[in-house]
C-alpha cells in the first residue's frame, strides 16, 4: 500500500503547518484573554476575526469542500491530515472556515441545494459571512433512532409550518448564525418510515423560532458556538425553503453526516496527538520519587499505549476515507461507524492519561485538557451514540454470512 500523499497534499500540510506555527500556537494564550475580557461572551473573539483573511490570502481556506470551486477540490483522503492537524487547537478549524456544524451544512447545500438556496445561503458560507446550524435532536424522544422526530413540516399552501423543540442544535448561540437546516415530519403517518422525514431551511430571525436557552457540557458553554434547545411555534417559511423534495429527510442525512462524521474523527485524532505531545512534555519536566516522571514505568507503558492507539485509528480513519471516496459514504457506512466509536473511544483514553499525568493541574481549565475531555467524551455522542454504530456494524457483518454452514466450513464432529 501506498502511504505517501500527493505532491499538492503535501504542500497544503507544509502551508497549513507553517500558519499554524505562526498564527494558532502563539494566539492560543491570547485567544483565551481575548474571549475572557469580552463581556459578552456570545461574541465573536477577536484573533479568530482577525485570522479568517490571512488564512484566506494563504489559500488555506474551505479545504473540506471537494466539489465547489471555492474550495480546494480534496477528497476525504486528501483532506484527512488537514483535519487532523486542524484539531490539535479547538478554535482553528474555525479560522480556515472548516469548523462544524458549517461544513456539513456548505456540503448538504452543495450537494441537495437549488440554485436559489445556494445563492442565498451556500454563497456567504463559503465567505465566511455566516454561520448556520442543523437542528435534527429532540429532547423529547431517543433521538438515536432519527425515525422517532417528531418535529411537523406541514404545508400550507405555499408555505410549511414547522412546530417542534430541538436541542443540541450546535452553533445556534454564535450571533452570526442564520440559518437553521430543520428535520422534521412532512408526513407523520407514512407507510415508509424513512419517507416521513424532510429537511427545510430555517432563517434564525423567522417569527415563532426561540432559542430558550444555551445548553452547557461539562460546565463549559462553548460560547460562542454554543449548543441551542429551540422552539419552533407555527414557523413559516416559504414552500421553496424545502431541500430535494419531501421525504427526502433520511436520504440528505446519509449524504450529510458521513463526511461531518469522519471531520470530527480527523480532529479527534489531532487532539489526541496534542494531548499525547503534553503528557511526554509534562512527564519530561517533572520530578516525583527521585526521578523524573517520564522514567516511571507506568507513564512509559500509557505514553506507548497512547502511541499504539492514536497510530490504529488514523489507519482506520484514513481507510474510511479512501472508501468514501472510491465507493460512496453509503457503501462505506460500516466504515464510517467504526472510525466513529473508535476515535472517540481513542480520544477519550488518550486524554484521561494525559489528565493523570497532570494531576490536579489536568482538571483545572490552565492546559486546556478538561476541555480536550469534554469534546471526546461528547463525541462517543453526537452525530449518533457508539451503540447504535456498534449495532449498525454488527448488522453488516452478520449480514455477509449465511444462516447455515456450508458444508466446506462446518465444524467436524469430535466422534467423526
Amino acid at each position: 500500500m501506498d502511504f505517501h500523499h500527493a505532491p499538492k497534499v503535501t504542500a497544503l500540510q507544509e502551508r497549513l503547518q507553517a500558519f499554524m506555527d505562526e498564527h494558532i500556537y502563539p494566539n492560543e494564550a491570547t485567544f483565551k484573554a481575548e474571549q475572557a475580557a469580552l463581556t459578552d461572551r456570545w461574541q465573536p473573539v477577536p484573533v479568530v476575526e482577525r485570522l479568517k483573511p490571512v488564512a484566506r490570502e494563504a489559500g488555506l481556506w474551505n479545504l473540506f469542500l471537494p466539489a465547489s470551486g471555492a474550495g480546494a477540490g480534496l477528497t476525504n483522503l486528501e483532506y484527512a491530515p488537514l483535519a487532523e492537524m486542524m484539531g490539535r487547537v479547538q478554535w482553528s478549524s474555525e479560522v480556515f472556515n472548516c469548523s462544524a456544524p458549517d461544513t456539513g451544512n456548505m456540503e448538504t447545500l452543495e450537494r441537495y441545494g437549488t440554485q436559489e438556496q445556494k445563492a442565498r445561503w451556500l454563497k456567504p458560507l463559503l465567505a465566511g459571512e455566516i454561520r448556520s446550524c442543523f437542528a435534527m435532536t429532540e429532547p423529547d424522544v431517543a433521538s438515536s433512532d432519527a425515525t422517532n422526530i417528531a418535529c411537523t413540516i406541514t404545508r400550507d399552501g405555499g408555505e410549511y409550518i414547522i412546530n417542534g423543540r430541538k436541542w443540541w442544535s450546535s452553533g445556534s448561540g454564535d450571533p452570526r448564525c442564520k440559518l437553521l437546516i430543520v428535520m422534521g415530519k412532512t408526513d407523520p403517518y407514512g407507510e415508509d418510515k424513512y419517507r416521513q422525514q424532510s429537511m427545510i431551511l430555517v432563517p434564525t430571525d423567522t417569527p415563532g423560532v426561540t432559542i430558550e436557552r444555551m445548553l452547557p457540557v461539562f460546565g463549559f458553554d462553548d460560547a460562542p458556538h454554543g449548543h441551542g434547545e429551540i422552539v419552533f411555534e407555527n414557523v413559516r417559511v416559504p414552500a421553496e425553503n424545502i431541500l430535494l423534495g419531501e421525504g427526502r429527510g433520511f436520504e440528505i442525512a446519509q449524504g450529510r453526516l458521513g463526511p461531518g462524521r469522519i471531520h470530527h474523527c480527523m480532529r479527534a485524532v489531532g487532539l489526541a496527538e496534542r494531548a499525547l505531545e503534553m503528557m511526554c512534555r509534562r512527564l519530561s519536566a517533572r520530578t516525583a520519587f527521585g526521578k523524573p516522571l517520564a522514567q516511571q514505568g507506568v507513564m512509559i507503558e500509557r505514553i506507548a499505549q497512547s502511541r499504539i492507539e492514536i497510530d490504529q485509528v488514523r489507519l482506520l480513519v484514513l481507510h474510511a476515507a479512501w472508501k468514501m471516496d472510491q465507493v460512496g459514504n453509503k457503501a462505506a457506512r460500516a466504515e464510517i461507524a467504526g472510525i466513529k466509536v473508535a476515535s472517540a473511544n481513542m480520544a477519550c483514553a488518550v486524554v484521561d492519561r494525559a489528565i493523570q499525568a497532570f494531576g490536579g493541574a489536568g482538571v483545572t481549565t490552565d492546559f486546556g485538557l478538561s476541555y480536550m475531555y469534554k469534546y471526546a467524551r461528547t463525541l462517543r455522542i453526537v452525530d449518533g451514540p457508539d451503540e447504535v454504530h456498534r449495532h449498525q456494524i454488527g448488522r453488516l457483518e452478520l449480514a455477509k454470512f449465511p444462516t447455515t454452514y456450508p458444508a466446506a466450513h462446518r465444524p467436524a464432529r469430535a466422534d467423526g
